[in-house]
This record gives structure tokens, sequence and C-alpha cells, in this order.
């Protein structure tokens, strides 16, 4: 899965020109802000892309217990047919073949209990990506949003900034909570 692009170096390098040629000491506190917040949107789409990566392990692990399971069934169902016309013929059906049948349903029920788990496991690795996602865009909006304080040089714009990076913020948090609630 392809990893979230973070293109924000340019206005990174734009609020750092300001800051060191601008008489405004708040314009170097809105570049220190945008290269914490650029960080953190570094680390949580990497750790994004992880999540989506093991999401779609995982759920690919379940389509394969799903598929194990499909042929036990059908394994099952030829057999219990095989019986079935021994039965209308009036022949006996070896204990073997019933064994069998056993054993497939049994196979089934520890198949189907793994597919169902990697399937939770996957629904939770996507749940976690998401999270990271969401954090990493307001991230994003919050530098952008930092950049345009600097170039249009006011203040204000700035405390919006902050309130998007602290929103993100928010969503880095969640994914912890979803990673340690597994």
């Amino acid at each position: 899965m392809e990893e979230p692009e973070v293109p924000t170096e340019h206005l990174h390098e734009e609020m750092h020109h300001e800051a060191e040629h601008s008489g405004r000491r708040w314009i170097l506190g809105v570049a220190l802000s945008s290269a914490l917040l650029a960080s953190l949107a570094a680390v949580a789409s990497l750790s994004a892309g992880h999540y989506a990566n093991e999401a779609m392990i995982s759920q690919i692990e379940s389509a394969n217990q799903w598929s194990y399971f499909q042929s036990k069934s059908i394994k099952e169902a030829q057999l219990n047919s095989k019986m079935e016309i021994l039965a209308a013929l009036g022949k006996p059906t070896s204990d073997g073949d019933k064994t069998k049948v056993g054993e497939y349903k049994a196979d089934k029920e520890s198949i189907q209990t793994k597919a169902e788990a990697l399937e939770k496991e996957a629904k939770h690795f996507l749940r976690t990506h998401q999270f990271l996602a969401r954090s990493v865009t307001m991230f994003q909006v919050a530098i952008a949003i930092g950049a345009i304080s600097v170039l249009t040089k006011k203040r204000k714009f700035w405390w919006v900034s902050l309130g998007f990076g602290v929103v993100g913020l928010c969503f880095l948090a969640q994914s912890w909570l979803a990673i340690y609630s597994h």
C-alpha cells in the first residue's frame, strides 16, 4: 500500500527563511511548531503505512483460511454423498468414512475460529491506520496554515494552525489507544 506523502518541506524552508529575516519573534514559534508538526506527521505517516500493510496481510491470511475451510467443506460433502449413496444401495458405510466426516467437522471449527480471529485483527489494524492517516492529514493542514500565517504576517492563523495540530495529536492518541487496547 502506498504511504501518504508529506509535501511540507518547501513550506518549512520558507518559514525558516522568514523567521530569520523578520523582526517578529512569533514567526520563530511558527517555524518551531511546524518543525515539530512535520516530525509528528512523518512518524504518523510511516506508522499508517505499517498498519495498512498489516491489515492487508491479516485479511489475506483470513481469506486463505476461508479457502481452506471451503476445501474441507467440499471434502465433507463428497464423503457424506458417498455414504448416502451406499446407504441408499443398502451397503454399509465404513467406520473410517464416519471418522473422517467427524475430523472434517472438527477441522472446520478450528479453521473458522482462526479465520474469524484474523478478520478481527485486520479490522483492528485498519482502524489504527485510519486514525494515523487522519493524524497525518491534520498535521499537514496545520503546517500549511502555519505557512499562511507567516506569509500573511497574521498571528491568528498560527493559532488556527496549532488547533489543527492539537486535533492531529488527538487522532495520534486515538491510534495509540487502539494499538494498546487490542
